[in-house]
């Protein structure tokens, strides 16, 4: 399968009309088409508007190899808390002590 073949497999997964995926990607209707139908090429730029677009697994886009999509908060917060409960308490505070000066820093910033 190819590149544009699996640009329309994501975009039958994801439900979407070839103009509501190409608004998505900031793309015409006629390239995608275009790239759909494989008379256009599938540039890296694509690649990157789609992937941040859709949360897209690009190595999968490209080569059809792992999951179609990124991991989800579910499954980074399951990792998480299995790497936590691996630690020793006095590890596991100083991580909960870094995790609040993020969301500190994190606080700052969405005020300016």
């Amino acid at each position: 399968m190819s590149v544009n073949e699996r640009i329309i497999e994501l975009r039958h997964t994801l439900k979407l009309s070839q103009r509501a995926f190409a608004k998505a990607v900031y793309v015409s209707n006629g390239y995608l088409a275009g790239i759909e139908l494989g008379h256009n090429e599938v540039k890296d730029r694509l690649i990157h508007l789609i992937s941040s677009a859709f949360s897209v697994n690009k190595h999968w886009l490209l080569t059809g190899e792992g999951r179609m999509f990124n991991s989800t908060s579910e499954e980074k917060l399951e990792k998480v808390t299995s790497l936590f409960n691996e630690l020793y308490p006095e590890f596991q505070d100083f991580v909960l002590r870094q995790i609040d000066e993020l969301i500190e820093l994190q606080n700052v910033k969405q005020e300016k």
